[in-house]
């Protein structure tokens, strides 16, 4: 398949979305289904979506090619607007407790009464009853052993892999609804995207001294010359590259572990500058990324 072929693939297309989600989960869930051909509607509250004041560039990317409608859900007149939008919509995403949705009148039970062709992918912070509790991504990553020190994750992991698991419900809802002729529900909790996100440190993989958790030689974050080198030459035919360009003998697996070479590769990797070692990795074929201190 030819790259422009990928790109004009779009699953979505003739599907309509509608968004009460705010912050991130949800409008990044609906950016993924826009790109994947999905006409998407958000309606906000009356004060708008509160990513708009704390991070505008943020919110303009999120949203671009969304229809923005505002409505205050607690009104008739605002209750009249959102029921007019659900009758139109295949799928709605929300990210509400259950409570409130209860509140809203928007519980699965009476939202599929009144609208049977509609999907709904609820985004909740923890599954079932744990769905009321206060969280945000960095509670869901701490529980999930993601947190391991003072230092904030890099990234919000748990929201976004939340709303890629929500893109995801969205397809399958549609697939349901094209095989069964009505909607479904999807609870899409934060707290699971954090554990599905932390399967490898739960096996070992990346817990300190296993291989790609600091053991290998190899797989590292080392001082460069005038920077820093994350290093992954893990497999094998990477590791001989990696000991070559070192003018290291060609080491065994479990040499890599070795104090001896961890030492080797970083007087190695510390008399070269970023420009050296980008070139390094181009002519040797070793995967590597310099950084900036």
């Amino acid at each position: 398949m030819t790259p422009t072929a990928t790109a004009a693939f779009q699953p979505l297309q003739g599907v309509r979305i509608l968004s009460l989600a705010l912050n991130l989960p949800g409008p990044a869930a609906l950016m993924r289904c826009r790109q994947m051909g999905a006409a998407c509607v958000k309606l906000e509250p009356p004060g708008g979506d509160p990513m708009q004041q704390y991070n505008p560039a943020a919110y303009r990317q999120l949203h671009e090619g969304t229809e923005l409608l505002k409505a205050d859900l607690k009104s008739d007149l605002g209750q009249g607007h959102l029921h007019r939008e659900l009758a139109q919509a295949d799928v709605l995403i929300t990210s509400f407790r259950p409570s409130a949705l209860v509140k809203l009148g928007l519980a699965w039970q009476a939202l599929h009464q009144q609208h049977p062709q509609l999907s709904q992918i609820a985004i909740v912070g923890a599954p079932g009853q744990r769905a009321e509790e206060a969280g945000h991504d960095l509670t869901y990553l701490a529980e999930s052993g993601l947190v391991t020190g003072l230092d904030l994750p890099a990234t919000l992991y748990a929201d976004m892999g939340g709303s890629l698991m929500a893109s995801e419900a969205v397809l399958q809802a549609v697939m349901h609804q094209r095989s069964q002729g009505q909607g479904v529900y999807r609870e899409i909790a934060l707290s699971s995207a954090a554990g599905y996100l932390a399967l490898p440190r739960a096996w070992g993989l990346t817990q300190p001294g296993a291989a790609i958790g600091g053991g290998h030689a190899g797989y590292r974050v080392y001082p460069c010359q005038d920077g820093r080198v994350a290093l992954a030459a893990l497999e094998p035919h990477f590791a001989l590259r990696l000991c070559a360009a070192a003018g290291m003998e060609a080491a065994s697996l479990q040499a890599m572990f070795e104090p001896a070479t961890h030492e080797a590769v970083a007087a190695f990797l510390l008399a070269r500058t970023r420009g050296e070692l980008d070139a390094l990795a181009v002519e040797k074929d070793i995967p590597l990324c310099t950084l900036e201190d």
